[in-house]
């Protein structure tokens, strides 16, 4: 979102947190303790723990307390659970059932790192139980979710952090990025694209018995009844030590009942930068078309049409329209990374590398003074974490805030749509919703399995 809009935003949340103090907001009348005490080291509790819940715990043991786990995996749970207290000398209450996180008065925040389909259903929940959250990206299934999510906010006046941690990375790559277009570096952007590589398919996927431990009916949660899928085959590296293909383990991105693939990973990240770097922050495409792509099965109206394999675009080239008409390309093809062009020049950012004449001549003509914080709103932290807890403090938002993050994540979610229907989607982004498409607006949002509603 635009700085005076993010400002306008924050001064309405101080207002609705004082608010909801008084009461005068439904769900805040179990307050927790980082509220009345915001100066205090603060207590967090994980939702969701294997790989990137852990991930996130580590890099914070070292600014906020943990007094408790939730993963409905008993392995998982239990393994963390001892991670924490070799890290930290001190023990963890652990739970399968998040809920009991919630209802501890001693949690003053809760980090979530479940699959995408449990987060909108934890996130409201714990705010309305009175605590600030941190949440992975993609913060969504759908489009509907982040409205609601948004609401709630604002309802509560807590603070919400979203993990797109390449806003607040230590060596500030993407911030020059950002202020090197600012800066009229490059002058008027013509192009951005973004690279975000391609998934794979999978071989046909057997219905198993899911592992001991694992409470899969509560693992699906919201998503649709599906029986756990497995094949034999470990996947190495990241995010290793469960079956390669699954419907479970790490491989739920790679499935739309569950996540949003690749569009909705590492599209979430770069995406996220390109937009900010746009100045659309508070607004979106106007069109979104499906240059070209390949689906792992076959579609029809939409759905597909097995349920045995992973579903998900595998290669994919999407142009956005955005604001001024500038094309916003998002491609499985060519390195990760984004790719902006304008009138005067180019560069490339990723994780890895600023590169580029423009990024060459600041040896010699570096930028303003103050112009990277300018970008983040003051001075850099480099932890995501730290920004967390000092807008926390605050009572403000971070700089991974829910509207920014909603409205470049629609432009993921519009791009999977198209994909699904295989046409070209016009949006409004006033009105927030496809235009002259009934069909393609009810992918919009995707109702919860009986039993697993949002508890508002």
């Amino acid at each position: 979102m635009s700085s005076s809009s993010l400002v306008g935003r924050r001064s309405f949340l101080q207002t609705a947190s004082a608010a909801a103090a008084a009461g005068l907001f439904v769900g805040t009348g179990r307050s927790s303790r980082g509220q009345d005490s915001p100066n205090e080291r603060p207590v967090f509790a994980t939702i969701g723990l294997r790989n990137q819940g852990w991930a996130i715990t580590s890099k914070s043991t070292g600014l906020a307390d943990f007094a408790a786990f939730a993963d409905v995996d008993a392995n998982v749970l239990g393994a963390n659970l001892e991670q924490l207290e070799q890290r930290t000398k001190k023990k963890a209450d652990g739970y399968k059932d998040y809920r009991e996180v919630l209802d501890r008065k001693d949690v003053d925040a809760v980090m979530i790192a479940t699959p995408d389909h449990w987060h909108t259903k934890i996130s409201v929940e714990a705010m309305l139980a009175g605590k600030d959250v941190y949440c992975e990206k993609p913060l969504t299934l759908t489009i509907d979710e982040g409205k609601l999510i948004e609401k709630v906010v604002e309802q509560t006046g807590r603070t919400f952090q979203v993990g797109t941690m390449q806003r607040t990375e230590s060596d500030q790559r993407f911030l020059k990025a950002i202020a090197l277009i600012r800066d009229g570096r490059i002058g008027e952007i013509r192009k951005v694209t973004c690279g975000i590589g391609g998934a794979g398919a999978s071989p046909e996927i057997p219905a198993v018995d899911p592992p001991k431990g694992l409470d899969w009916d509560m693992w699906l949660g919201p998503a649709p009844k599906a029986p756990y899928r497995a094949l034999p085959e470990m996947r190495q590296g990241y995010g290793g030590g469960v079956p390669l293909y699954t419907n479970c383990h790490y491989a739920w991105r790679n499935w739309f009942e569950t996540s949003g693939g690749q569009l909705n990973d590492w599209g979430a990240h770069h995406v996220d930068i390109a937009t900010w770097a746009l100045g659309a922050s508070d607004t979106g495409p106007s069109k979104i078309t499906p240059v070209s792509y390949s689906m792992p099965v076959d579609y029809k109206d939409g759905y597909p049409t097995v349920a045995d394999r992973f579903n998900v675009p595998t290669s994919f080239e999407i142009r956005a329209e955005m604001p001024g008409g500038v094309p916003l390309i998002i491609t499985s093809s060519g390195d990760n990374g984004i790719l902006f062009e304008g009138t005067k020049g180019r560069f490339f950012v990723n994780r890895g590398k600023l590169t580029g004449k423009p990024v060459e001549e600041l040896e010699s003509n570096p930028l303003p003074e103050g112009a990277v914080e300018a970008v983040y709103g003051g001075p850099v932290s480099g932890n995501h974490t730290a920004n967390f807890i000092d807008a926390m403090k605050s009572r403000e938002q971070p700089i991974s805030d829910v509207w920014s993050h909603n409205r470049m994540l629609e432009t993921c979610h519009l791009a999977n749509i198209a994909m699904r229907l295989g046409r070209e989607l016009n949006w409004d982004p006033t009105k927030r919703e496809i235009v002259g498409d009934a069909e393609a607006n009810a992918f919009l949002s995707q109702e919860s399995r009986k039993g697993y509603e949002i508890d508002m």
